[in-house]
């Protein structure tokens, strides 16, 4: 059965292993998820297990004496997203995710999903969305080389040439230019378990995780090993 769960990142840390090494690791909050709907070939024409995370509250609308409505939890769950849930026979969720899964009719309808369905020494990818770094110059964002930083350069961390001469006088897509740096999903495979806390439901993987802290990460086998 292929595994699959969401996590909130919590921090970085650091711990020892049984031969005395420290290894930086990451924790995180790894379930419980709950199981919301499974698609198939025949009804979706796709393989997929969908789950939820974190409970939310439903979104309550009551009226006033004057006949006005008055909406309590605001960004509560809606009619639409209630009804999802109720069906499923679960909670409310915050999240909600797809795994694309070969094998979703092997899961069932509403059950829980913990962090104990991985081990130590198990090889996962992690994807969350990285953290926002505002507006950048092209050194930060890119690595690119500052000029010269005499007093008479009068150039020093503004970008270099940006076009070609007379042919083809333009500038080619997907130059490093200044720009909005960050805040993007990023993926890091083959990242290594090295603890589980079943009764915590905390998974503690081996060096850094993409996004900040309280982010939520999707957590899955790893598509392709690495031989270390």
């Amino acid at each position: 059965m292929k595994k699959g769960i969401l996590a909130t990142k919590l921090g970085m840390t650091q711990i020892f292993n049984e031969d005395g090494s420290l290894v930086p690791v990451t924790v995180l909050q790894a379930g419980p998820c709950v199981v919301t709907q499974i698609k198939t070939v025949d009804n979706d024409g796709y393989s997929a297990v969908q789950v939820g995370f974190v409970d939310k509250k439903e979104r309550i609308v009551n009226k006033d004496k004057t006949g006005k409505k008055e909406i309590i939890h605001r960004h509560g769950v809606n009619k639409a997203m209630k009804g999802h849930f109720e069906k499923a026979g679960v909670s409310c969720k915050r999240y909600v995710r797809e795994f694309k899964f070969e094998n979703a009719e092997e899961y069932t309808l509403g059950s829980e999903i913990k962090a104990d369905i991985f081990a130590a020494g198990d090889k996962i990818d992690a994807s969350a969305v990285s953290k926002g770094k505002g507006f950048q110059g092209a050194i930060k964002r890119h690595g690119q080389h500052r000029g010269p930083m005499a007093h008479g350069s009068k150039f020093h961390r503004h970008q270099g040439s940006n076009g070609a001469c007379s042919s083809p006088s333009r500038v080619f897509k997907g130059k490093g230019m200044p720009g909005h740096m960050g805040c993007v999903k990023v993926t890091v495979q083959n990242l290594e378990v090295v603890r589980v806390d079943a009764e915590k439901n905390l998974l503690l993987v081996k060096g850094a995780v993409p996004g900040p802290k309280k982010a939520l990460v999707t957590i899955k086998e790893t598509v392709k090993t690495v031989a270390n």
